[in-house]
């Protein structure tokens, strides 16, 4: 008599055992059912450990709030509150305070209206320094909660800021960091923010009890940076108008392009004025100026009202390649990798 997987003969004599005696079309299938069980467990096991990871991890449903984060206890991250509605919900969901580590300057009136204190403590794509990681794990701690913590879009600094706090006074283990900044969407180009999470790490009780910190509502900012963030917020609305094919803006009716095109190129005029050749040298100032003039183009294919939207959009993406080049070139550079923090100056 034969059965499946093995045979035996009628005297009783065991035959070999195994995967010979089938078919070959049901070899293949049994060996495919056995990668698909062992893929299915591995993913399982995978996804079961990601999900311990992140543990009280999760994004927060909210409709003027962009990329809101629940990171950990008492804190959110997530974009710039913009106009009274994102403020009233902050203000419904319990906010106490509002940390921004954006470079723009914060809308503290429209804060202290709902009711929450307004901290500015800005930093770069480049990272976050080892005072400002301590400074934002002693706002945690010492600030009234839930802290809502943001920059502008929600997805890149505000998420590495608020792990590093967390971490810094002990509401989240060092090993979740990367996993929190891969959710939130992060981008990996930005290895300066990457290195700040991962390598942070837990203040010691006493030292963050007796740090001092000044929570300003307002931070000043260098020259540099300060031009810098005008030029994006100009920069940011003109992408705007190039995504609604150069038309005006519904929400935003007071904004014209061609207006606005004259305002960043105002900018980088003001920028270039700065022009000192240390410590970002001649190429800097090339480029700046490169961007000035085309800026300048635009300006004028705007104002003579017939430039063809393809024509608008090409010139606009000659400005954009040059900002992207910029931020690559000088921006996202890891501080620990930046001639400055080299020579120690």
């Amino acid at each position: 008599m034969t059965k499946l997987f093995g045979s035996w003969q009628r005297t009783g004599q065991r035959q070999n055992f195994g995967l010979r005696c089938l078919p070959k079309g049901c070899v293949q299938f049994a060996i495919c059912m056995v990668v698909l069980v062992a893929h299915s467990a591995l993913t399982s096991g995978q996804q079961e450990l990601e999900r311990a990871d992140l543990s009280g991890v999760s994004r927060m449903e909210a409709k003027h709030l962009p990329n809101a984060i629940k990171v950990c206890n008492g804190l959110v991250s997530g974009g710039l509150p913009e106009g009274e509605m994102a403020f009233a919900e902050l203000q419904s969901l319990g906010f106490k305070t509002i940390i921004s580590v954006d470079g723009a300057r914060p809308d503290v009136e429209l804060a202290e209206k709902y009711g929450m204190t307004y901290v500015h403590l800005p930093h770069g794509y480049d990272g976050i320094s080892t005072t400002r990681a301590q400074e934002l794990a002693k706002a945690l701690v010492d600030l009234p909660g839930p802290v809502y913590l943001h920059c502008h879009h929600g997805k890149h600094r505000s998420p590495t800021a608020a792990v590093v706090a967390a971490v810094g006074c002990g509401k989240m283990e060092p090993r979740m960091a990367r996993k929190v900044l891969e959710f939130a969407g992060t981008s990996a180009n930005y290895r300066g923010l990457y290195q700040a999470a991962e390598s942070a790490s837990k203040i010691p009780s006493d030292e963050l009890k007796n740090l001092k910190a000044t929570f300003k509502a307002t931070a000043d900012l260098p020259p540099m940076a300060e031009a810098m963030v005008l030029i994006d917020q100009q920069f940011n609305h003109l992408v705007e108008f190039q995504a609604g094919s150069w038309q005006p803006l519904k929400q935003k009716p007071d904004l014209v392009a061609e207006h606005e095109a004259l305002l960043l190129r105002e900018h980088y005029t003001e920028l270039i004025r700065l022009a000192d050749p240390q410590p970002y040298g001649p190429d800097f100032w090339e480029q700046m100026e490169q961007s000035r003039q085309r800026v300048a183009k635009l300006e004028r294919m705007l104002g003579a009202g017939n430039t063809a939207i393809d024509d608008l959009n090409q010139q606009f993406r000659k400005i954009e390649t040059d900002c992207k080049r910029c931020h690559r070139e000088h921006r996202d550079i890891p501080l620990n990798e930046k001639p400055l923090q080299k020579t120690g100056r």
